[in-house]
This record gives C-alpha cells, sequence and structure tokens, in this order.
C-alpha cells in the first residue's frame, strides 16, 4: 500500500474541522478514525462520547466493543438497532485494528443508519484506502487520518497547544519539552494537561522553571543547555553537562542528544551556505521570514541565534561533524560502540567536535 501523501498539519486541520463540527452537533454517520499518531484519535473519540449523548441517555444508547473480542457482523447488527428513547445511537469500535474481516464493515458503511454514529478508532496504522471499506466512510462519514510529527513540527503544535488553554511557552520550555518526549504528542500533552493543574492561579507563561518543577526535567541540564553550550564553543559547559547525562543515562539517551545536535550543526551548515552563495555567487541572503521557512523555525529570536552561532563554525568543519554526528548515531544504536557506556561515548564525541 502506498505511502500517505497527507503531512502533520494536514491532521491538525482536519481534526480541528471534525471537532468543530462536533461541537456544533454536526455529527457524521460513521467516524473513521485512523492512523500511527493515537493522541487525536483518542481526543476525537472522547469528544463524540462524551458530546453526543447525555449522560443518562448512554446507558441505554451508547456501546463500546473491542476489535479483537468482536466480529463485523456483530458491530453491523449494532449499527442497525434503533435508538431506546434519543435521536441517536452511538457505537465505538476501539482497537478496530485487530477486528477479524474489518474490510466486510463496508456492508454497512456504503449505506449507514441515520440514526447511528459508528466510532471506528483504527491505531498503529491507516486502513486500505483502495478498499470499499474506506471508500464507504469518505462517501459517507468522516475521516481522519492521523500522522504523527517530524521533529521540527513538534515545537509549533505545542505553542498552539498551550495557546489554546490560554498559556504561552517559553522556548527552552518548548525545547526541554520536545527533547526529553520527543514526538510522542500523547505523551507530551498528558504531560502538559498534568503541569498546568499544578500551575498557580493567574500563570500565563510556562518556564523552564515549571517544566523542572512539575516534570522533572533539568533546566540545567538538558539538551537545550547543552546544544547551546557546544554551539557558543563553552567545552568546559558542554563536558559538564554531559557528565551529568553519564550519571543519569536513563533519562538522557544519547540518540536525542544526538539528534539535537545534529538538528543544529545542519542549520548552522545551510546558514553559512547561504552566505557563501550570497559572497561568492551574488545571490543575496535571505530575509529572516525566507530563513524561517527554509530552516522551519517559527520565531526570528532562533533565526538570530542561529546567524550568530553560524559565524562560529566554519562549514568544512561543519560538515566533517554532521559525518562525526551520523558516526555516533549508529553508536547510540549499539553498533561498534566497544563496549563503551552511552555517557562515555557522548564525552568521546564532544571532544572530538571541539578538537575539530
Amino acid at each position: 500500500m502506498a505511502k500517505s501523501a497527507l503531512r502533520f498539519r494536514d491532521t491538525v486541520a482536519q481534526y480541528e474541522r471534525l471537532t468543530a463540527d462536533v461541537a456544533a452537533r454536526r455529527y457524521a454517520p460513521v467516524y473513521l478514525l485512523m492512523g500511527d499518531e493515537s493522541y487525536f484519535i483518542d481526543a476525537l473519540c472522547d469528544q463524540l462520547a462524551t458530546g453526543v449523548l447525555g449522560e443518562a441517555e448512554r446507558a441505554f444508547n451508547q456501546i463500546t466493543v473491542y476489535g479483537k473480542d468482536s466480529e463485523t457482523g456483530q458491530i453491523i447488527n449494532l449499527c442497525r438497532q434503533m435508538p431506546m428513547m434519543g435521536s441517536y445511537q452511538v457505537v465505538i469500535v476501539k482497537e478496530a485494528q485487530q477486528l477479524r474481516g474489518i474490510e466486510k464493515l463496508s456492508l454497512y458503511t456504503q449505506k449507514p443508519s441515520p440514526t447511528t454514529i459508528l466510532i471506528i478508532c483504527h491505531k498503529e496504522k491507516s486502513v486500505d484506502k483502495r478498499s470499499a471499506f474506506y471508500k464507504g466512510c469518505t462517501a459517507n462519514g468522516a475521516v481522519l487520518e492521523s500522522i504523527q510529527p517530524r521533529d521540527y513540527e513538534i515545537v509549533a503544535w505545542l505553542q498552539q497547544f498551550t495557546k489554546q488553554k490560554g498559556l504561552s511557552i517559553d522556548p527552552k520550555a518548548l525545547s526541554m519539552l520536545s527533547d526529553h518526549l520527543g514526538t510522542n504528542i500523547s505523551k507530551i500533552a498528558n504531560e502538559l494537561q498534568k503541569l498546568m493543574v499544578s500551575l498557580p492561579a493567574g500563570t500565563t507563561k510556562i518556564t523552564d522553571a515549571d517544566i523542572e518543577a512539575n516534570i522533572g526535567i533539568s533546566k540545567d541540564f538538558n539538551n537545550f543547555e547543552l546544544c547551546k553550550a557546544v554551539m557558543t564553543r563553552d567545552m568546559a559547559r558542554a563536558l559538564m553537562i554531559a557528565d551529568h547525562f553519564a550519571r543519569n543515562p536513563k533519562d538522557n539517551p544519547l540518540l536525542l542528544t544526538i539528534m539535537a545536535l545534529f538538528g543544529q550543526f545542519r542549520d548552522l551548515f545551510v546558514v553559512n551556505y547561504l552566505r557563501w552563495l550570497s559572497r561568492h555567487k551574488g545571490q543575496p541572503f535571505p530575509q529572516d521570514t525566507e530563513l524561517m521557512r527554509t530552516l522551519r523555525k517559527n520565531n526570528t529570536f532562533v533565526i538570530n541565534e542561529i546567524k550568530q552561532h553560524a559565524a562560529l563554525w566554519d562549514n568544512r568543519k561543519v560538515f566533517q561533524i554532521l559525518g562525526l554526528l551520523r558516526e555516533y548515531d549508529a553508536k547510540s544504536k549499539g553498533l561498534n560502540t566497544g563496549g563503551a557506556p552511552e555517557g562515555e561515548l557522548l564525552r568521546e564525541l564532544l571532544l572530538k567536535i571541539f578538537l575539530l
């Protein structure tokens, strides 16, 4: 099956459209919620499960089944029933990826009941878009394909997520969260929800101190601070952070650190190359707004920092460093480590970077 051409931003846009429709009580008879990012699937399913029917109605007109324990015929029969003392009945199929013969649901999705709202939660992967089942869902219902974000997309989503909660979040706090939790937005959203409950009344901005106090990520010893020390050629500070990482390897996996450093040096390489084109080929150096698009950043403060750091690193060295980072990326996955622990590998990598 061909890989989906959708991007994370398409998922976000479709999710927002569907949540707005549900809030306005504009329901589709079938919802196919599928893909490898579970956050949007769970959030939309929860909104439908709590919003379509009142609490008293749910006892009679809402049923949840699980794919592993169900058969397609049983689900179709449930969907064909009439609601009791209400306008709708809601049938939720969770873990639908484990439902054997899911394609047979096309017998229902091609002509769904107007009094039933069927919600199919198909996680881990998307269904075959060539199937009659999928085509029935798109023709007669609503489909949400939930795509995991790339590392460069998570920051913008986090900012929007906190903004919707009436808060802002500073760049260092953003970096601490994304570096520590990766691109798993279910985990990030869960941690942020817990943090927001703990914030003092009247708080308007989430800071690195809030992240440290409530999520347990050090505001002084993290990938944001390590990258900053490397970019500014502060070897003593970088090695101090590396020593902290070595003492806490579970909280500071080498792979995530290498990914963070690679992203920083990749940006330096691009800026230095654009400067070379400007000096030697007469091409104008991009304005900050264009550079933001090129580097996939979302504010000029970050762009200015990258330009300042790029001036400290010659691109011939940057190219060598990118090669080192690829080498140590393999080592972080267990290849040719010689039995060295992650902390020692990081210290070794940093010394090679500074001594180039």
